[in-house]
């Protein structure tokens, strides 16, 4: 089980938590110029890295506020959290 460190509420056990994907993807446009394929990849397609990787999580039974959370996906150790609008922390990957 992981312990997350919510922004909002402190150190919580995962059970709380919702993970909501990949963070910093960021929506092609403007829209009517945009193909059906990259607005397809956009829609469908993440990253799937073994190693760092930077993610939303929701704290669904606490505060319910959204949050980034940067995570090694192999031994599922935290590296950073930190809040929405922020930017991605320096020493990790950059997707």
């Amino acid at each position: 089980m992981l312990l997350i460190s919510c922004p909002y509420c402190g150190p919580r056990a995962e059970i709380e938590f919702r993970c909501g994907g990949e963070s910093h993807i960021v929506r092609p446009g403007p829209h009517d110029t945009v193909s059906d394929e990259r607005w397809g990849d956009y829609l469908f397609f993440r990253q799937n890295p073994k190693g760092e990787h930077l993610e939303r999580w929701f704290h669904a039974a606490g505060c319910r506020q959204w949050f980034n959370v940067a995570r090694d996906t192999v031994t599922h150790r935290i590296t950073a959290v930190y809040l929405m609008g922020e930017p991605k922390p320096a020493a990790e990957i950059s997707t």
